[in-house]
């Protein structure tokens, strides 16, 4: 192979890169497995017979994808035996009408943790990235007629499971920092005002930061969390802190008084907060400390 070659190979993958990573992100849940597919992905690119390669983008999306289903193969298997409850890792979203925005949400990715893989690849392909069926099959080997029926069967569980975006991002914004205050000092007169009575929070520490092991629901239980935890800090507010948003989501990243980097995202409906995702696994937290400087 050319350097020529070499070069156009690698503007041709560089070019794709931002559609690539998309896809593995939502497939896998982590940026980290995402990025090594993706340096896998380059790899065998620049192992492939280029020259009969029409679609370099296209060609690229199915190793990317098979690469992908190859590894949730094992990411189901470490989930099932996961501490406590799994979140996926925050993805920073400062844009608040980017397109990533309600396409990489917490509840989405939680959604389509209930599919099958194929489920979750099919429905990704076509709803979210617009491939023809014809492109799936080739990707999944699976004929166009099984890839729509994956997908149909993936988009019926995927829509009972997705809330709809807030509205108003400044009315978001205002509510995740009261909420951040009240919730670091204990003020249970403004969390009451703030929380839903429904409101749920699951709290991921992977077993290696406090966290709650199974999701807490209800205001009242998560007021009695929530004022427990403020208690235990001693009532105070973070000195490094600042808002932000994850996966879409109005969210506050800060560091803890134990020292973990913590993210805190929330959905909303109606003006009040309806659910509660906190992020405190290291691992899953650690490529946020530049976004705290």
């Amino acid at each position: 192979m050319t350097a020529q070659q070499l070069s156009d190979g690698t503007d041709a993958f560089l070019t794709a890169r931002p559609r690539l990573f998309a896809a593995a992100y939502r497939m896998l849940g982590t940026v980290s497995d995402a990025e090594d597919i993706l340096q896998d992905a380059f790899l065998r690119w620049q192992a492939a017979p280029r020259a009969e390669v029409q679609d370099p983008t296209g060609y690229l999306m199915r190793i990317t994808t098979r690469l992908c289903l190859d590894q949730l193969k094992s990411a189901r298997v470490r989930r099932e035996t996961y501490p406590g409850e799994w979140l996926p890792e925050p993805l920073l979203t400062e844009d608040a009408t980017g397109q990533l925005d309600h396409d990489v949400s917490v509840a989405l990715l939680l959604a389509l943790e209930t599919l099958s893989p194929l489920e979750r690849a099919a429905f990704l392909l076509h709803d979210i990235f617009d491939s023809s069926y014809d492109d799936i099959s080739a990707a999944l080997n699976r004929s166009p007629a099984a890839c729509r029926q994956l997908a149909a069967r993936a988009r019926r569980k995927v829509q009972r499971l997705r809330p709809q975006p807030p509205a108003d991002p400044d009315r978001c914004r205002d509510l995740t920092e009261a909420f951040f205050r009240a919730s670091r000092t204990g003020d249970t007169a403004a969390l009451t005002q703030l929380l839903a009575q429904d409101v749920q929070l699951i709290s991921d520490g992977g077993g290696k930061a406090m966290a709650a092991l199974n999701p807490i629901y209800g205001r009242q239980k998560v007021l009695r969390l929530l004022e427990g935890v403020a208690r235990k800090f001693g009532n105070t507010i973070p000195t490094r802190w600042r808002f932000c948003r994850l996966n879409g989501l109005p969210a506050v990243i800060n560091l803890a008084e134990d020292g973990i980097l913590q993210a805190t995202s929330l959905e909303m409906a109606d003006g009040r907060i309806t659910r509660i995702y906190v992020t405190r696994n290291p691992d899953k937290t650690r490529h946020l400390a530049e976004a705290l400087k």
